[in-house]
Protein backbone atom coordinates (compact mmCIF):
# COMPACT_ATOMS: atom_id res chain seq x y z
CA UNK A 1 0.00 0.00 0.00
CA UNK A 2 2.57 1.93 0.96
CA UNK A 3 4.68 1.53 -2.42
CA UNK A 4 1.73 2.30 -4.16
CA UNK A 5 0.82 5.53 -2.67
CA UNK A 6 4.65 6.13 -3.26
CA UNK A 7 4.38 5.82 -6.81
CA UNK A 8 1.31 7.29 -7.50
CA UNK A 9 2.81 10.35 -5.67
CA UNK A 10 5.72 10.19 -7.87
CA UNK A 11 3.47 9.99 -11.53
CA UNK A 12 1.59 12.44 -10.25
CA UNK A 13 4.76 14.90 -9.50
CA UNK A 14 5.93 14.22 -13.16
CA UNK A 15 2.37 14.98 -14.39
CA UNK A 16 2.28 18.30 -13.08
CA UNK A 17 5.64 19.10 -13.71
CA UNK A 18 5.28 18.30 -17.57
CA UNK A 19 2.33 20.46 -17.67
CA UNK A 20 4.43 23.20 -15.85
CA UNK A 21 7.16 22.99 -18.53
CA UNK A 22 4.86 22.56 -21.58
CA UNK A 23 4.68 26.23 -21.98
CA UNK A 24 8.46 26.85 -22.03
CA UNK A 25 9.27 23.81 -24.18
CA UNK A 26 6.31 24.89 -26.60
CA UNK A 27 8.22 28.44 -26.30
CA UNK A 28 11.57 27.06 -27.12
CA UNK A 29 10.29 24.89 -30.19
CA UNK A 30 8.88 27.59 -31.47
CA UNK A 31 12.07 30.11 -30.93
CA UNK A 32 14.07 30.38 -34.16
CA UNK A 33 17.20 28.42 -34.76
CA UNK A 34 20.00 30.63 -36.23
CA UNK A 35 22.29 28.79 -38.80
CA UNK A 36 25.93 29.47 -38.53
CA UNK A 37 26.02 28.67 -42.51
CA UNK A 38 23.47 31.10 -43.01
CA UNK A 39 24.93 34.07 -40.59
CA UNK A 40 28.45 33.60 -42.18
CA UNK A 41 26.74 33.81 -45.54
CA UNK A 42 25.08 37.02 -43.94
CA UNK A 43 28.04 38.59 -42.96
CA UNK A 44 30.51 37.77 -46.01
CA UNK A 45 27.51 39.21 -48.50
CA UNK A 46 27.52 42.39 -46.07
CA UNK A 47 31.12 43.00 -46.94
CA UNK A 48 30.56 42.57 -50.17
CA UNK A 49 28.30 45.18 -50.55
CA UNK A 50 30.45 47.51 -49.06
CA UNK A 51 33.12 46.52 -51.41
CA UNK A 52 30.85 47.59 -54.40
CA UNK A 53 29.87 51.44 -52.47
CA UNK A 54 33.86 51.75 -50.99
CA UNK A 55 35.72 51.37 -53.36
CA UNK A 56 33.60 50.62 -56.33
CA UNK A 57 31.40 53.16 -56.92
CA UNK A 58 33.58 55.66 -55.94
CA UNK A 59 36.27 54.60 -58.44
CA UNK A 60 33.51 54.01 -60.89
CA UNK A 61 32.69 57.09 -60.75
CA UNK A 62 35.70 59.32 -60.20
CA UNK A 63 37.15 58.36 -63.22
CA UNK A 64 34.38 59.04 -65.14
CA UNK A 65 34.53 62.76 -64.27
CA UNK A 66 37.27 65.23 -64.94
CA UNK A 67 40.71 65.23 -62.78
CA UNK A 68 39.97 68.75 -60.64
CA UNK A 69 36.85 66.86 -59.81
CA UNK A 70 37.95 63.47 -58.83
CA UNK A 71 38.36 63.65 -55.40
CA UNK A 72 35.11 65.27 -54.96
CA UNK A 73 33.23 62.11 -55.67
CA UNK A 74 35.63 59.93 -53.75
CA UNK A 75 34.52 61.89 -50.58
CA UNK A 76 31.19 62.35 -51.67
CA UNK A 77 31.05 58.72 -51.69
CA UNK A 78 32.59 57.83 -48.79
CA UNK A 79 31.06 60.77 -46.75
CA UNK A 80 27.33 59.65 -47.89
CA UNK A 81 28.31 56.08 -46.51
CA UNK A 82 29.41 57.12 -43.19
CA UNK A 83 26.59 59.19 -42.73
CA UNK A 84 24.03 57.08 -43.56
CA UNK A 85 25.48 54.16 -41.71
CA UNK A 86 24.76 56.59 -38.10
CA UNK A 87 21.32 57.65 -39.37
CA UNK A 88 20.34 53.97 -39.93
CA UNK A 89 21.55 52.87 -36.80
CA UNK A 90 20.00 55.52 -35.06
CA UNK A 91 16.61 55.28 -36.17
CA UNK A 92 16.48 54.09 -40.35
CA UNK A 93 16.08 50.58 -39.51
CA UNK A 94 13.13 51.34 -37.06
CA UNK A 95 11.31 53.08 -39.60
CA UNK A 96 11.94 51.06 -42.76
CA UNK A 97 11.70 47.52 -40.89
CA UNK A 98 8.98 47.71 -37.95
CA UNK A 99 5.47 48.15 -37.46
CA UNK A 100 4.22 51.61 -38.29
CA UNK A 101 1.75 53.80 -36.53
CA UNK A 102 -2.03 53.41 -37.40
CA UNK A 103 -3.12 54.13 -40.75
CA UNK A 104 0.32 54.99 -42.47
CA UNK A 105 2.23 51.75 -41.29
CA UNK A 106 1.86 50.37 -45.06
CA UNK A 107 3.92 53.27 -45.80
CA UNK A 108 6.48 53.76 -43.16
CA UNK A 109 7.42 52.14 -39.65
CA UNK A 110 7.75 53.44 -35.98
CA UNK A 111 10.55 54.07 -33.57
CA UNK A 112 10.22 51.26 -31.63
CA UNK A 113 14.04 50.15 -32.34
CA UNK A 114 15.40 53.50 -32.69
CA UNK A 115 18.63 53.72 -31.21
CA UNK A 116 19.01 49.66 -31.83
CA UNK A 117 16.50 49.52 -28.97
CA UNK A 118 15.83 45.91 -27.87
CA UNK A 119 18.56 44.59 -30.52
CA UNK A 120 21.09 42.13 -28.71
CA UNK A 121 23.40 39.48 -29.86
CA UNK A 122 20.68 37.25 -28.63
CA UNK A 123 18.05 38.79 -30.71
CA UNK A 124 17.24 37.06 -34.36
CA UNK A 125 15.30 38.72 -37.29
CA UNK A 126 13.42 35.96 -39.38
CA UNK A 127 13.27 38.09 -42.00
CA UNK A 128 9.68 38.93 -42.10
CA UNK A 129 9.10 37.01 -45.09
CA UNK A 130 10.13 33.38 -44.71
CA UNK A 131 11.04 32.83 -41.34
CA UNK A 132 14.95 31.82 -42.12
CA UNK A 133 16.80 33.53 -38.38
CA UNK A 134 19.40 35.00 -38.41
CA UNK A 135 21.01 37.25 -36.07
CA UNK A 136 19.22 40.66 -36.12
CA UNK A 137 23.11 42.45 -35.95
CA UNK A 138 23.78 40.60 -39.30
CA UNK A 139 20.69 41.61 -41.13
CA UNK A 140 20.57 45.11 -40.21
CA UNK A 141 23.83 45.38 -41.49
CA UNK A 142 23.33 44.01 -44.18
CA UNK A 143 20.05 46.04 -44.78
CA UNK A 144 22.56 49.32 -43.75
CA UNK A 145 24.76 49.23 -46.93
CA UNK A 146 21.64 49.10 -49.36
CA UNK A 147 20.49 51.87 -47.32
CA UNK A 148 24.02 53.75 -47.81
CA UNK A 149 24.84 52.97 -51.56
CA UNK A 150 21.52 54.26 -52.55
CA UNK A 151 22.17 57.73 -52.27
CA UNK A 152 25.27 57.35 -53.25
CA UNK A 153 24.18 56.49 -56.59
CA UNK A 154 22.45 60.01 -57.19
CA UNK A 155 25.33 62.03 -56.86
CA UNK A 156 26.80 60.72 -60.11
CA UNK A 157 23.88 62.34 -62.30
CA UNK A 158 25.03 65.98 -60.78
CA UNK A 159 28.48 65.49 -60.30
CA UNK A 160 31.16 68.31 -60.54
CA UNK A 161 28.51 70.84 -59.65
CA UNK A 162 27.49 70.67 -56.69
CA UNK A 163 28.30 71.85 -53.00
CA UNK A 164 29.61 69.06 -51.03
CA UNK A 165 27.44 70.31 -48.27
CA UNK A 166 24.60 70.48 -49.98
CA UNK A 167 25.07 66.64 -51.09
CA UNK A 168 25.41 65.85 -47.27
CA UNK A 169 22.58 67.62 -46.35
CA UNK A 170 19.95 66.39 -49.02
CA UNK A 171 21.36 62.77 -47.66
CA UNK A 172 20.02 63.09 -44.64
CA UNK A 173 16.49 64.05 -45.42
CA UNK A 174 16.71 61.84 -48.93
CA UNK A 175 16.98 58.48 -46.66
CA UNK A 176 14.66 59.81 -44.03
CA UNK A 177 11.98 60.79 -46.12
CA UNK A 178 12.11 58.66 -49.37
CA UNK A 179 14.69 55.84 -49.15
CA UNK A 180 13.27 54.38 -45.74
CA UNK A 181 9.60 54.93 -46.46
CA UNK A 182 10.26 53.09 -50.09
CA UNK A 183 12.23 50.07 -48.24
CA UNK A 184 9.40 49.51 -45.91
CA UNK A 185 6.69 49.63 -48.33
CA UNK A 186 8.73 46.79 -50.50
CA UNK A 187 10.26 45.04 -48.06
CA UNK A 188 8.33 44.71 -44.87
CA UNK A 189 5.86 42.21 -44.00
CA UNK A 190 3.23 44.89 -43.77
CA UNK A 191 4.63 47.42 -46.29
CA UNK A 192 1.97 48.67 -49.11
CA UNK A 193 3.52 47.26 -52.22
CA UNK A 194 4.45 44.27 -50.33
CA UNK A 195 0.98 43.14 -49.66
CA UNK A 196 0.58 43.85 -53.32
CA UNK A 197 2.54 41.23 -54.33
CA UNK A 198 5.18 43.06 -55.94
CA UNK A 199 8.37 41.09 -56.60
CA UNK A 200 11.87 42.98 -55.60
CA UNK A 201 14.27 40.20 -54.61
CA UNK A 202 17.34 42.61 -54.16
CA UNK A 203 16.11 46.21 -54.85
CA UNK A 204 15.25 46.92 -58.23
CA UNK A 205 12.38 49.92 -56.84
CA UNK A 206 14.23 50.35 -53.38
CA UNK A 207 17.89 51.10 -54.68
CA UNK A 208 17.73 51.47 -58.90
CA UNK A 209 14.78 53.32 -59.59
CA UNK A 210 14.78 55.49 -56.64
CA UNK A 211 17.87 56.54 -56.81
CA UNK A 212 18.21 56.83 -61.04
CA UNK A 213 14.34 59.06 -60.50
CA UNK A 214 16.30 60.92 -57.80
CA UNK A 215 19.49 61.47 -59.83
CA UNK A 216 17.70 62.89 -63.23
CA UNK A 217 15.48 65.16 -60.47
CA UNK A 218 18.78 66.68 -58.97
CA UNK A 219 20.70 67.04 -62.84
CA UNK A 220 17.23 68.88 -64.12
CA UNK A 221 16.70 71.23 -60.91
CA UNK A 222 21.16 72.02 -60.70
CA UNK A 223 21.55 72.36 -64.40
CA UNK A 224 23.61 71.65 -66.19
CA UNK A 225 27.66 71.71 -66.21
CA UNK A 226 29.32 75.18 -67.14
CA UNK A 227 30.71 74.25 -70.92
CA UNK A 228 27.87 71.57 -71.26
CA UNK A 229 27.45 70.28 -74.82
CA UNK A 230 30.74 73.43 -75.91
CA UNK A 231 33.73 71.84 -73.86
CA UNK A 232 35.30 68.56 -73.56
CA UNK A 233 33.88 66.78 -70.74
CA UNK A 234 35.80 63.29 -71.55
CA UNK A 235 36.64 61.28 -68.32
CA UNK A 236 40.28 61.44 -66.99
CA UNK A 237 40.56 57.45 -65.99
CA UNK A 238 39.04 55.01 -68.02
CA UNK A 239 41.06 52.24 -65.62
CA UNK A 240 40.04 53.76 -63.04
CA UNK A 241 36.39 53.30 -64.11
CA UNK A 242 37.38 49.79 -65.10
CA UNK A 243 38.56 48.80 -61.74
CA UNK A 244 35.55 50.31 -60.50
CA UNK A 245 33.32 48.39 -62.69
CA UNK A 246 34.38 44.88 -61.84
CA UNK A 247 34.55 45.72 -58.14
CA UNK A 248 30.88 46.96 -58.43
CA UNK A 249 30.02 43.24 -60.06
CA UNK A 250 32.12 41.28 -57.82
CA UNK A 251 30.56 43.11 -54.77
CA UNK A 252 27.12 42.84 -56.47
CA UNK A 253 27.14 38.79 -55.54
CA UNK A 254 26.80 39.81 -52.19
CA UNK A 255 24.03 42.57 -53.31
CA UNK A 256 21.56 40.15 -54.81
CA UNK A 257 22.77 36.90 -53.67
CA UNK A 258 23.16 37.76 -50.05
CA UNK A 259 19.10 39.11 -50.23
CA UNK A 260 18.35 35.85 -50.42
CA UNK A 261 19.19 35.91 -46.67
CA UNK A 262 20.23 32.18 -46.74
CA UNK A 263 22.73 29.94 -48.23
CA UNK A 264 20.80 27.87 -50.13
CA UNK A 265 20.11 26.98 -53.80
CA UNK A 266 18.41 29.98 -54.36
CA UNK A 267 21.46 32.10 -53.25
CA UNK A 268 23.28 30.12 -55.96
CA UNK A 269 20.86 30.73 -58.54
CA UNK A 270 21.17 34.18 -58.07
CA UNK A 271 24.98 34.24 -57.98
CA UNK A 272 24.65 32.37 -62.03
CA UNK A 273 22.10 34.92 -62.90
CA UNK A 274 24.30 37.54 -61.52
CA UNK A 275 26.76 36.58 -64.12
CA UNK A 276 24.97 36.02 -67.59
CA UNK A 277 22.61 38.47 -67.17
CA UNK A 278 25.11 41.82 -66.81
CA UNK A 279 27.77 39.49 -69.27
CA UNK A 280 24.20 39.36 -72.04
CA UNK A 281 23.88 43.03 -71.17
CA UNK A 282 27.53 44.44 -71.76
CA UNK A 283 27.28 42.40 -74.94
CA UNK A 284 24.30 43.62 -76.10
CA UNK A 285 25.47 47.34 -75.61
CA UNK A 286 28.75 46.80 -77.33
CA UNK A 287 27.36 45.39 -80.18
CA UNK A 288 24.66 48.10 -80.48
CA UNK A 289 27.53 50.33 -79.95
CA UNK A 290 29.54 48.75 -82.80
CA UNK A 291 26.45 48.90 -84.82
CA UNK A 292 25.55 52.93 -84.05
CA UNK A 293 29.45 54.68 -83.88
CA UNK A 294 31.34 51.88 -85.37
CA UNK A 295 33.37 50.94 -82.63
CA UNK A 296 32.69 48.74 -79.32
CA UNK A 297 34.86 51.16 -76.60
CA UNK A 298 35.39 49.54 -72.94
CA UNK A 299 33.13 52.47 -71.08
CA UNK A 300 30.25 51.16 -73.40
CA UNK A 301 30.78 47.79 -72.32
CA UNK A 302 31.57 48.35 -68.43
CA UNK A 303 28.28 50.66 -68.77
CA UNK A 304 26.46 47.79 -70.29
CA UNK A 305 27.44 45.33 -67.55
CA UNK A 306 26.11 48.08 -65.16
CA UNK A 307 22.84 48.02 -66.76
CA UNK A 308 22.86 44.25 -66.34
CA UNK A 309 23.45 44.19 -63.05
CA UNK A 310 20.79 46.91 -62.24
CA UNK A 311 18.38 44.97 -64.29
CA UNK A 312 18.30 41.58 -62.76
CA UNK A 313 18.81 43.14 -59.47
CA UNK A 314 14.91 42.25 -58.87
CA UNK A 315 14.97 38.87 -60.55
CA UNK A 316 18.12 37.77 -59.21
CA UNK A 317 16.57 34.80 -57.34
CA UNK A 318 13.40 34.56 -59.21
CA UNK A 319 14.42 34.05 -62.73
CA UNK A 320 15.94 31.00 -64.76
CA UNK A 321 19.19 31.77 -66.12
CA UNK A 322 17.73 31.53 -69.37
CA UNK A 323 15.48 34.32 -68.42
CA UNK A 324 18.08 36.30 -66.55
CA UNK A 325 19.95 36.43 -70.23
CA UNK A 326 17.33 37.24 -72.27
CA UNK A 327 16.52 39.99 -69.27
CA UNK A 328 20.07 41.05 -69.59
CA UNK A 329 20.09 41.40 -73.91
CA UNK A 330 16.95 44.09 -73.56
CA UNK A 331 18.24 46.04 -70.40
CA UNK A 332 21.81 46.14 -72.80
CA UNK A 333 19.93 47.76 -75.59
CA UNK A 334 17.48 49.99 -74.06
CA UNK A 335 19.67 51.66 -71.56
CA UNK A 336 22.62 52.21 -74.47
CA UNK A 337 19.10 53.71 -76.71
CA UNK A 338 18.58 56.00 -72.99
CA UNK A 339 22.08 57.02 -72.60
CA UNK A 340 22.67 58.04 -76.03
CA UNK A 341 19.66 58.91 -78.02
CA UNK A 342 17.15 59.90 -75.42
CA UNK A 343 19.48 61.73 -73.29
CA UNK A 344 20.61 63.54 -76.04
CA UNK A 345 16.83 64.39 -77.50
CA UNK A 346 15.94 65.78 -74.12
CA UNK A 347 19.31 67.72 -73.46
CA UNK A 348 19.34 67.05 -69.67
CA UNK A 349 22.90 66.58 -68.26
CA UNK A 350 23.04 63.38 -66.24
CA UNK A 351 26.59 63.44 -65.67
CA UNK A 352 27.46 59.66 -65.18
CA UNK A 353 23.97 58.54 -66.58
CA UNK A 354 22.91 57.66 -63.52
CA UNK A 355 18.67 57.79 -64.80
CA UNK A 356 19.99 56.32 -67.99
CA UNK A 357 21.64 52.96 -66.32
CA UNK A 358 19.96 52.84 -62.92
CA UNK A 359 16.72 54.44 -63.53
CA UNK A 360 15.91 52.83 -67.04
CA UNK A 361 17.51 49.72 -66.30
CA UNK A 362 15.70 49.46 -62.88
CA UNK A 363 12.19 49.88 -64.65
CA UNK A 364 13.34 47.16 -66.88
CA UNK A 365 14.02 44.75 -64.64
CA UNK A 366 11.13 45.35 -62.15
CA UNK A 367 8.53 45.43 -65.09
CA UNK A 368 10.67 42.40 -66.40
CA UNK A 369 10.61 40.37 -63.56
CA UNK A 370 6.91 39.50 -63.95
CA UNK A 371 7.74 38.04 -66.90
CA UNK A 372 10.84 36.25 -66.09
CA UNK A 373 9.81 34.58 -62.83
CA UNK A 374 6.73 32.96 -63.92
CA UNK A 375 7.22 29.20 -63.25
CA UNK A 376 6.84 28.32 -67.11
CA UNK A 377 9.54 30.32 -67.94
CA UNK A 378 11.79 28.76 -65.52
CA UNK A 379 11.07 31.04 -63.28
CA UNK A 380 10.27 30.56 -59.28
CA UNK A 381 7.28 32.50 -59.02
CA UNK A 382 4.87 30.98 -56.25
CA UNK A 383 1.71 30.07 -56.53
CA UNK A 384 -1.08 30.15 -59.95
CA UNK A 385 1.44 32.17 -61.20
CA UNK A 386 -0.51 34.82 -63.78
CA UNK A 387 1.98 36.75 -66.08
CA UNK A 388 -0.33 39.59 -67.18
CA UNK A 389 -1.13 39.99 -63.44
CA UNK A 390 1.88 39.74 -61.96
CA UNK A 391 3.24 42.53 -64.60
CA UNK A 392 0.44 44.62 -63.97
CA UNK A 393 1.36 44.68 -60.25
CA UNK A 394 5.12 45.21 -61.32
CA UNK A 395 4.16 48.59 -62.85
CA UNK A 396 2.08 49.71 -60.50
CA UNK A 397 5.16 49.47 -58.27
CA UNK A 398 7.52 51.09 -60.42
CA UNK A 399 4.78 54.15 -60.95
CA UNK A 400 4.39 54.57 -57.12
CA UNK A 401 8.04 54.32 -56.57
CA UNK A 402 8.80 57.42 -59.69
CA UNK A 403 6.24 59.21 -58.11
CA UNK A 404 7.13 58.96 -54.47
CA UNK A 405 11.20 59.86 -55.32
CA UNK A 406 10.48 62.30 -58.02
CA UNK A 407 7.94 64.40 -56.35
CA UNK A 408 10.24 63.76 -52.62
CA UNK A 409 13.62 64.88 -54.15
CA UNK A 410 11.86 67.79 -55.79
CA UNK A 411 10.74 68.64 -52.83
CA UNK A 412 14.20 68.12 -50.66
CA UNK A 413 16.38 69.30 -53.93
CA UNK A 414 14.55 72.74 -53.03
CA UNK A 415 14.51 72.60 -49.38
CA UNK A 416 18.47 72.27 -49.56
CA UNK A 417 18.71 75.11 -52.39
CA UNK A 418 16.75 77.58 -50.03
CA UNK A 419 18.98 76.35 -46.44
CA UNK A 420 22.72 75.66 -47.70
CA UNK A 421 22.69 76.31 -51.98
CA UNK A 422 23.01 73.57 -54.28
CA UNK A 423 25.51 74.86 -56.42
CA UNK A 424 29.25 76.43 -56.10
CA UNK A 425 30.08 79.81 -57.70
CA UNK A 426 31.00 79.18 -61.58
CA UNK A 427 34.64 80.76 -60.05
CA UNK A 428 34.95 77.67 -57.89
CA UNK A 429 32.70 75.14 -60.78
CA UNK A 430 35.82 75.99 -63.28
CA UNK A 431 38.43 75.79 -60.49
CA UNK A 432 37.40 72.40 -59.70
CA UNK A 433 35.19 71.22 -56.48
CA UNK A 434 38.73 69.24 -55.10
CA UNK A 435 39.96 72.59 -54.37
CA UNK A 436 36.91 74.11 -53.58
CA UNK A 437 35.04 72.13 -51.27
CA UNK A 438 38.66 70.42 -49.95
CA UNK A 439 41.29 72.23 -50.70
CA UNK A 440 43.59 68.91 -52.57
CA UNK A 441 44.18 67.63 -55.47
CA UNK A 442 43.57 63.75 -57.28
CA UNK A 443 47.24 64.64 -58.82
CA UNK A 444 49.74 66.61 -57.84
CA UNK A 445 52.64 66.71 -60.85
Amino acid sequence: MNLRHRVTTTLRGLALSLVALSPALAEEAAAPTVNKGDTTWMLVSTILVILMTIPGLALFYGGLVRTKNMLSLLTQVLAIFSLVAIIWVFYGYSLAFTAGPGGIGAFIGGFSKAFLAGVTTETTSDTFTKGVAIPEFAFLAFQLTFAAITPSLIVGAFAERIKFGAVLLFTALWATFVYFPIAHMVWFSEGYLFGLGALDFAGGTVVHINSGVAGLIGALLIGKRIGYGKDLLAPHALTLTFVGACLLWVGWFGFNAGSNLEATGTAALAVINTIVAPAAAGLAWMGAEAFGKGKASLLGLASGVVAGLVAITPAAGLAGPMGSIVLGLVAGVVCYIAVTSVKNALGYDDALDVFGIHGVGGIVGAIGTGIVAAPSLGGLGAGEYSISGQVWTQVIAVVITIAWTGIGSAILFKIVDAVVGLRPKQEAEREGLDLADHGERAYNY
